[in-house]
């Protein structure tokens, strides 16, 4: 019997929609949907190879118990969270509840529901160390707004684009923004109607191949580029001047702090043509409506919020946010926008708003919890020491900066446990790894891509999509799963805890947390229960959508924009002091010398898995089993080193071998490499296997945001040779 079903994939934040043929129950194939409204069919590798990973030998289909061996032995789920809790209540006892640690990887902080469990409970046993791969990814998206001030009613719709600007992204592989849920065919659509498209990357991507401009710099310049960018604006006097004199402050100072910042300065220490640059920014100051994506490369090359910020000064010279009187295009469905006012309430405290790190003078920021203190945290004696931690949904073994002393921090832990369908790196040196249930085994919805819609332009959804979809197939027989988010409610039902539950559905933190709702804690909500719960002040109630016939745009009534009111005295700060210091010292660095790192390290993704995950998939290791070293042709004869070779790759902090690969779309002098791969520093090394973790060639301590912690993760100084 053939059987046709949607899911919604949960591979990343973009939530597609899935078609799944089902033959006797069991899945023959998985594809997009034509016939959806917003994706239009689309699906990537990833999600179409869910059900292999569902069906992979090496999925763990019990819960798992270190031995005194070392060894792991399956044991009951419930077993496992009893003995976890008491563990847990024994620490928190003696130490206090800060010693123990949650870390929330990309699949919690992709899958609301399991994220706000995991938030409920830190908030339960009272511990504020509480952190997710924010800080290790893009933390300007956090900070960048909280000094500028967040324009209310966002940006204008991509169907009013006359320019789009991406630094350091390429969504047409990763889906961060910039180009919404189906990337390839949208730039298609946007250049066919006259959009010109400005890319600053070092490679020539997926998403460079298809722009007007490719500014290729050296890394690490794109706070260079982008004051560059400004100043050229700014001196072609090509500003919105209406909407700056009317909300912003700080055009001054701006000004002169981006003026040393000439064409020939930008142009010599980024390694461009002073002509492309200006012809750049023409482009940008000639386009009445557009919008600037910043990614992973941005923000991991150093001066995350700074570069970040600067984007959202560029779109403020030129006035690119929604206006009063315009209609909002997605009003909400499970998640409630922002207000809509043509307006901001002006800037808000981003740094030294969380709880002090014991080392190197750190604090959170609106960021979170700086994960490159956490292994430190663990390590240095004293009161306060987390001496527990619980990883949802990563893999921080190959994913957090400096591998070395993240081993070294985990093997000092008196508690790890795992959240995780597979023994990863990690998990193998776990105390309990929790075997969950995986995407098509559990109850869906569109909710992830909607909350991410506040991350910039070409985010979420831009009309008013929703898709609530129920479980595809049931888990293996004999096995022993629960969702992931039951993990935690079973955790706090165990420690006698009582758990509130804040409303995904409001983007207000604190709001959400005013509008908690106590769960009863004898009695575990069914999927559909929690999710209701969780999405309780959602524009279209969570059970209206769930019983809709399927996934599709919903009716809602149209939301205009409003004028802010009379008495508003918020206006956005295009001259934030940390920034304006950045830039201060930014223009007076001195290059280092290139004689013993004479390449950059750069970080990447490759098309058929995300970072850390899916490494054991043959289904999604059609190209690359690793991670290869990819370096220019000329790069690679220079060296006199052949493609397909094994080299040795230093960094001024650690070193890896690599499989280099020829790539002619990398810029010379760079070596453009995925992150998150290799295996735990204590086993055999085996780069054509398992690949090289390039967290091995980071310091936590040193070359760090002060804001957020986060430790230079891309365009770091390295050598190269033979292995």
């Amino acid at each position: 019997m053939i059987e046709l079903r949607h899911s919604v994939c949960r591979v990343c934040h973009v939530a597609c929609d899935l078609v799944v043929t089902l033959k006797d129950g069991e899945i023959e194939a998985i594809r997009g949907d034509k016939d959806n409204p917003v994706y239009h069919g689309y699906s990537c590798i990833k999600g179409r190879a869910s059900g292999a990973l569902a069906n992979s030998p090496s999925r763990l289909l019990h819960s798992l118990e270190r031995q005194h061996d070392g060894r792991h032995q399956e044991i009951a789920a419930g077993q496992a969270v009893t003995r976890i809790a008491a563990r847990l209540k024994h620490i928190i006892g003696q130490h206090g509840p800060r010693a123990v640690a949650l870390f929330a990887g990309t699949y919690c902080t992709i899958n609301p529901l399991f994220e706000a469990f995991s938030k409920a409970f830190a908030r339960a046993i009272g511990t504020p160390m509480f952190a997710d791969n924010n800080t290790i990814d893009q933390p300007g998206k956090a900070t960048a707004p909280g000094l500028l001030g967040t324009w209310l009613a966002g940006t204008p719709s991509m169907e009013q684009w006359e320019a789009l600007l991406l630094v350091g992204c390429n969504p047409v592989i990763s889906m961060n923004g910039g180009l919404g849920v189906n990337p390839a065919r949208r730039v298609k659509q946007l250049r066919a109607r006259g959009m010109k498209l400005i890319v600053v990357d070092p490679r020539r991507t997926e998403s460079a191949a298809r722009a007007d401009i490719h500014l290729q710099p050296k890394p690490g310049e794109d706070v260079t580029i982008m004051a560059g960018l400004i100043r050229q604006i700014l001196i072609d006097d090509a500003l919105d001047h209406a909407f700056v004199e009317a909300q912003t402050t700080g055009i001054a100072s701006l000004k002169s702090a981006v003026m040393p910042y000439t064409p020939e300065l930008v142009a010599e220490r980024a390694g461009i043509e002073a002509d492309t640059l200006i012809a750049a920014a023409r482009l940008l100051g000639g386009a009445h409506r557009g919008a600037v994506s910043l990614g992973t490369g941005a923000n991991m090359s150093g001066n995350p919020t700074t570069v970040e910020y600067l984007g959202r000064v560029l779109a403020t010279l030129r006035g690119w946010w929604r206006r009063a009187g315009e209609e909002l295009p997605n009003p909400g469905v499970l998640i409630a926008p922002l207000p809509a006012v043509a307006g901001t309430p002006g800037p808000v405290p981003v740094a030294d708003i969380g709880e002090k790190m014991r080392v190197r003078d750190m604090r959170a920021s609106v960021a979170g919890i700086p994960v490159s203190a956490l292994a430190d945290e663990m390590l240095t004696a004293g009161e306060g020491r987390i001496r527990a931690l619980i990883v949802a949904g990563g893999n921080p073994v190959l994913a957090w900066p400096d591998q070395a002393r993240t081993v070294e921090a985990f093997a000092n832990l008196d508690l790890l446990v795992c959240i995780d369908p597979f023994l990863s790196a990690t998990a193998e040196m776990a105390d309990y790894v929790l075997a969950p249930k995986v995407g098509l085994e559990c109850e869906t919805n569109s909710a992830a891509n909607e909350k991410w819609g506040v991350a910039g332009p070409g985010w979420g959804y831009e009309k008013p999509y929703g898709q609530v979809a129920p479980p595809v197939i049931e888990p293996p027989t004999g096995s022993d799963l629960k969702e992931d988010w039951e993990f935690f409610f079973e955790l706090a039902r165990a420690m006698d805890l009582q758990l509130q539950m804040p409303s995904i559905a409001l983007l207000d933190p604190l709001q959400a947390l005013a509008r908690a709702t106590p769960l009863d804690m004898t009695v575990k909500p069914s999927t559909s229960e929690a999710w209701a719960i969780a999405l309780k002040d959602a524009p279209v109630p969570y059970e209206a959508l769930r019983s809709a016939p399927g996934p599709g745009l919903i009716d809602r009534p149209a939301t205009i924009v409003q004028p802010k009111p009379a008495d508003w005295t918020g206006r956005l700060d295009l001259a934030a002091s940390v920034v304006l210091e950045d830039l201060a010292t930014t223009v007076r660095r001195v290059p280092l010398p290139e004689e013993h790192f004479p390449f950059r390290l750069i970080s990447r993704r490759l098309n058929d898995v995300v970072n850390s995950c899916s490494h054991d998939n043959p289904a999604q290791l059609r190209k690359w089993a690793y991670n290869p070293a990819f370096m220019h042709p000329s790069d690679l004869a220079r060296l006199d080193i052949a493609a397909g070779s094994l080299v040795a790759i230093h960094s001024a902090h650690g070193r890896i071998i690599g499989v280099v690969e020829e790539a002619p779309d990398v810029r010379p002098g760079c070596v453009s490499m995925p992150h998150s791969w290799g295996r735990h520093p204590r086993w055999e090394q085996r780069p054509r296997i398992d690949g090289a973790n390039t967290g091995r060639l980071v310091a936590n301590d040193r070359d760090y945001e002060k804001l957020t912690g986060q430790p230079l993760m891309s365009a770091i100084p390295v050598s190269v040779s033979p292995a």
